[in-house]
């Protein structure tokens, strides 16, 4: 993809995710390939974060005799991601206003 993903994008789409059903590591950072070339090593510096602020939970679950961390919206997390959306959507609608000549 052209378009970098820039901190705000990606913290939104990393809680788009997680707020559609509770994700791992390695899933998240597959679907953000769908839209970036992000390193997956970038992706949990994000998570953690994340975690810190309150905006996700993390746990552990058993899977195929390991544990998976997995990352759970919280109430703060939905509302960043509400705010995050908000924002996304004035940007991308300014920048449709200007590609079409309107003011």
């Amino acid at each position: 993809m052209l378009y970098p993903l820039s901190p705000p994008l990606l913290e939104m789409l990393i809680l788009a995710i997680i707020e559609k059903e509770d994700s791992y590591g390695y899933l998240i950072s597959q679907r953000l390939k769908e839209v970036s070339n992000l390193k997956d090593s970038a992706l949990y510096p994000v998570l953690k974060r994340l975690s810190e602020n309150g905006y996700v939970e993390v746990y552990d679950q058993q899977f195929q005799g390991r544990n998976r961390k997995y990352y759970r919206i919280t109430q703060a997390g939905l509302l960043q991601y509400g705010m995050l959306r908000e924002e996304w959507q004035r940007y991308t609608g300014t920048v449709e206003m200007i590609m079409n000549g309107e003011k």
